[in-house]
């Protein structure tokens, strides 16, 4: 038999990276871009780069991006990933994107992990494609308290809610709470610089063009201009950005920060001049939080270690559509508030496949999979006693299945695709709607050494047999 289902939450061991990185048939990756732009020698060789570094199959199409939807049926592959110019890159695109990969199959799910990549010249996209070394995330930079730093090696965590309050956290000692100047713009600046963070973590207002360091009380901002990103102190000063170490960056909270209206804009010029690789964040005004709030809940909080960034990425929409699908209100129409607004708003860019992830912690809960003659046990157990998170338990397939027939456990209702078993185990559960810190009710205790199983049989597929 196998083991499928084992998940709780606080203090317990995660799988080890090689099995979740090991895939035997869920493999592939894809590039895709228009005729166009694989036209232009520039670009091309961005899509020759990934091409070569994936042993990747290039899909192309005329005019709109819907027109890969038959090619990428015949390959479905594990990943794929989406090159353009920014003038090609739109929040219409992204949210086509999003409902393109939901229709590789009959489910409402989306089916492949995918990215987008672009910059302020070729040269950005043809490093961010060309890179290839896994980031081991230890030292965050976070400029918001829902963003805490305990579960990094090291951090420094700017409040944005109150002036004059930093806590940082040196390798091997406690936390420590310390003031800092009201103003935090050239420290902020001062820390991508020199101390070159793995990770930056942002939330507060924001726009395409800017980004305010305080939330509720007077500070700097960010801002951008011909690719450069730079920050200005309320005295008007300007200081430079110059980061050029890989970093990933979430906007998890920001309003348009991920939006590309044209080449002046924040996405850009952190890409150019800040050394970010990927890129996690809204293409909208922010509302519902669930998009973007989820992804550093996968990322780096109770779940740390056990998914890289843009599986964090994928994982999150996965229980958004859950949720949607719970509630009936998973349609296809024009942008709406709450989750339905969420849902095709949240972008990764970069490059889907590398690998950027937190090493492995204790957590929680383990969770774990095991297969035997076509019966998939999956057990999720709690190592101590304590509260679900706010998302449910998701364990990703190095396999795709088909033919699913749930043996025991059905009572949890799990949800079973050709890529991943979803156990909605946080019953009752509102999604929350802001993340600053604040407790959040967990409906659902759990006590150490408690497990929760699924047993389903299922057939194993390879890509070009898949639907």
């Amino acid at each position: 038999m196998q083991k499928l289902l084992t998940v709780l939450a606080a203090a317990a061991i995660c799988l080890p990276a090689a099995k979740a990185q090991t895939n035997v048939h869920l493999d592939g990756y894809a590039v895709v871009v228009s005729k166009e732009v694989d036209a232009d020698a520039d670009w091309k060789r961005v899509v020759d780069c990934l091409k070569r570094k994936h042993s990747g199959t290039v899909i192309t199409y005329s005019k709109m991006v819907e027109d890969s939807l038959a090619d990428l049926k015949r390959l479905f592959p594990e990943y794929a990933c989406f090159v353009g110019p920014p003038e090609e890159i739109t929040r219409e695109f992204v949210a086509q994107v999003h409902r393109l990969t939901r229709r590789l199959d009959d489910d409402p799910y989306t089916d492949v992990i995918w990215g987008i990549i672009t910059g302020y010249e070729p040269a950005d996209a043809l490093r961010i494609a060309k890179y290839g070394e896994p980031l081991v995330v230890r030292r965050a930079l976070s400029a918001t308290v829902g963003a805490q730093i305990d579960g990094y090696d090291e951090g420094r965590m700017y409040n944005e809610l109150a002036a004059g309050t930093l806590r940082q956290k040196t390798a091997g000692e406690d936390q420590q709470d310390k003031p800092c100047p009201t103003d935090t713009t050239k420290a902020i600046v001062d820390a991508l610089n020199e101390y070159k963070p793995d990770v930056f973590i942002t939330s507060g207002h924001a726009s395409e063009r800017d980004w305010q360091l305080g939330y509720s009380y007077k500070n700097g901002s960010f801002r951008c201009t011909d690719g450069r990103w730079y920050g200005r102190d309320t005295k008007g000063t300007r200081y430079d950005i110059n980061s050029p170490n890989p970093k990933v960056f979430m906007g998890i909270g920001n309003c348009l920060i991920a939006h590309i209206p044209d080449r002046r804009c924040m996405a850009l010029a952190m890409m150019h001049t800040g050394g970010v690789y990927q890129f996690v964040g809204y293409t909208i005004p922010t509302g519902c939080g669930y998009g973007g709030w989820g992804v550093k809940d996968y990322f780096s909080e109770l779940q740390a270690g056990r998914f890289t960034l843009a599986q964090a990425h994928y994982v999150n929409n996965q229980a958004l559509i859950y949720e949607l699908q719970k509630r009936g209100l998973n349609t296809d129409d024009k942008f709406r508030g709450g989750l339905r607004g969420d849902r095709d708003v949240v972008v990764l860019y970069g490059d889907p496949a590398w690998e950027a992830k937190m090493p492995k912690r204790p957590l929680p809960w383990s969770q774990e999979l095991s297969e035997r003659d076509g019966v998939y046990t999956f057990t999720i157990t709690a190592n101590e006693r304590g509260d679900w998170d706010n998302r449910p338990v998701v364990h990703l397939f190095t396999d795709r299945i088909r033919n699913v027939k749930v043996i025991e456990g059905a009572e949890l209702k799990p949800v079973i695709t050709d890529n991943f078993i979803l156990v909605p185990v946080n019953k009752g559960l509102l999604p929350m709607k802001g993340n600053r810190g604040e407790v959040i009710p967990i409906k659902g205790d759990y006590e150490k050494g408690q497990t929760f199983t699924v047993v389903f049989q299922a057939d194993k597929i390879s890509p070009p047999d898949a639907p």
